[in-house]
């Protein structure tokens, strides 16, 4: 089940210190670089060589740099069908640009998602109300990648 596999690559990054711009477990990652490390343990090489960026996600320009490359290398879902290994971007505040992500790792009553956050490192942390109401998309794996 690639859900289960995804949560699983994903969690173990747990610990793995908040660094920008970095993806390698157990030395440092952002919350791109941990989705991009998941990628590659699962799926293999990444799809686009990632540009330099800024902590601030382009917010000053209001380009939607990170959902836009998620609509070119992910599958858009509905935000309320969840399930274990989707990609979920968040709006930080209302009106901002989608800056931070996610990989959903329970569901349903048990709602979490696994996330590098500064100052935190990778945690996985409960799919709580302040966090559903941020949520601006829900993503699945490209099909067939498995």
């Amino acid at each position: 089940m690639p859900g289960a596999r995804i949560v699983a690559e994903a969690r173990g990054w747990i610990g793995t210190p908040y660094l920008h711009q970095c993806s390698v477990k157990g030395a440092g990652t952002d919350c791109l670089g941990l989705l991009r490390g998941v990628w590659r343990a699962v799926i293999g090489a990444e799809p686009e060589v990632v540009p330099p960026y800024t902590q601030d996600w382009a917010e000053p320009s209001g380009a939607e740099v990170l959902l836009a490359a998620a609509l070119r290398h992910l599958t858009e879902k509905a935000v309320q069908d969840e399930a274990a290994g989707d990609v979920l971007l968040f709006r930080m505040r209302d009106g901002a640009i989608a800056k931070h992500l996610g990989l959903q790792g329970g569901i349903g009553a048990v709602a979490t998602f696994i996330h590098a956050y500064t100052g935190h490192g990778v945690i996985e942390s409960p799919l709580s109300a302040p966090w559903r109401r941020r949520i601006v998309a829900r993503f699945a794996f490209p099909a067939g990648a498995f």
